[in-house]
């Protein structure tokens, strides 16, 4: 790796830092616009879980206050029957496909709600919760976008933004967590061409994450909603754009 793909590489790590520091999600969208041009498919995927465990770690930390393990457990238990489900259909669809129908879905979610003032509040319970979070790991396990559904119905239901995130952050960590077990089972964390970038972007993962959970302090509740939805929006285009260079 020369210096201005070493450089890349680390300011790619930077911003999914920053990214996830500001609004607890989205790291692995940011990071693998630039990532998979440097560096392998598979080396962008295990350091995206890899990654995600320490920045959803640090982010659950900051909100550790507003902690409500008796909402975020559906979730979670959903999210273990999802992602095993999920690995196994990527053998009979084809996630480029998942990944346009799901682009197509958050530009039309963001778009409508960005124009909007408000959105009022939809109430879930324990049942429903279950059912997103196995739809999240299905995604998550299909496509590698673990936590995109769960973020949209956190948000759908409103609240205080470090309420939020203390749902939405913890289930990303154990998604995050059951791939990355996974990579290691398989022996690809442990590459030492991985576990060189690894570390060799490790500080500057952890420089970007302290930026952006600087500035999500600065971020009222109205501001931490838009640039969620600002977020979902980018993300919607990078999901879709891409096909029609294919």
């Amino acid at each position: 790796m020369d210096g201005i793909t070493l450089g890349l590489f680390l300011l790619a790590t930077f911003l999914g830092g920053f990214t996830s520091g500001l609004t607890g999600f989205a790291a692995g969208l940011v990071v693998s616009g630039i990532w998979l041009h440097i560096i392998t498919p598979l080396q962008t995927a295990v350091l995206i879980a890899a990654y995600g465990v320490v920045n959803q770690s640090y982010g659950i930390w900051k909100v550790r206050h507003a902690l409500q393990w008796r909402r975020i457990l559906p979730f979670v238990i959903g999210g273990a029957v999802g992602v095993p489900l999920g690995a196994t259909l990527v053998t009979y669809l084809d996630p480029a496909y998942v990944r346009i129908g799901v682009g197509v879905l958050l530009l039309a979610y963001s778009t409508y709600n960005l124009t909007r003032p408000a959105i009022a509040p939809i109430k879930s319970n324990r049942v429903i919760d279950t059912g997103v979070g196995v739809l999240n790991g299905l995604l998550g396990g299909l496509t590698g976008l673990g936590g995109v559904i769960s973020t949209i119905w956190v948000q759908l239901g409103g609240g205080a933004k470090d309420a939020q995130r203390a749902v939405f952050q913890p289930v990303l960590f154990f998604t995050m967590t059951m791939a990355t077990l996974t990579f290691a089972a398989g022996g690809h964390l442990f590459e030492p061409a991985v576990l060189k970038l690894f570390f060799l972007g490790l500080p500057a993962l952890l420089l970007g994450l302290w930026v952006g959970i600087k500035l999500y302090g600065r971020l009222d509740d109205a501001a931490f909603r838009k640039v969620i939805l600002i977020l979902l929006l980018i993300s919607g285009f990078s999901l879709v754009v891409p096909a029609f260079f294919r």
